[in-house]
């Protein structure tokens, strides 16, 4: 049963960075393309960004685009996103998500920016 173990999340400053991290177990992590989604309080999911499974390819919402970076890690089956001039309205639960033949999510990661 393929699943997630995930970083703690936190609390950040405005303009702050924190990095995310999710490592895989139990399914082919290579093989599989990789999202992050988050979830604002009172708010429905986001897509936040993409990674592809066997090229680089990355893309991001408009909100995080050149502040977020998603990667990942083969040898380690580890996906990150860093996360740097993080806002007030980053605040949210993270998110990992990786497709393929199946998909697995992680629990969540709290992010809560505020001075």
């Amino acid at each position: 049963q393929g699943q997630f173990v995930e970083s703690e999340g936190g609390l950040v400053r405005p303009g702050g960075s924190l990095r995310l991290s999710c490592t895989a177990s139990g399914f082919p992590f290579s093989e599989y393309t990789l999202t992050w989604y988050r979830q604002p309080p009172g708010k429905d999911r986001e897509w936040v960004a993409w990674m592809g499974a066997l090229t680089p390819e990355t893309s991001y919402r408009d909100s995080v685009e050149g502040r977020f970076t998603i990667s990942r890690d083969n040898a380690k089956n580890t996906m990150y996103l860093e996360m740097n001039s993080l806002q007030p309205e980053d605040t949210a639960i993270y998110y990992c998500t990786a497709a393929g033949l199946k998909t697995y999510s992680g629990r969540g990661i709290q992010v809560t920016v505020s001075s």
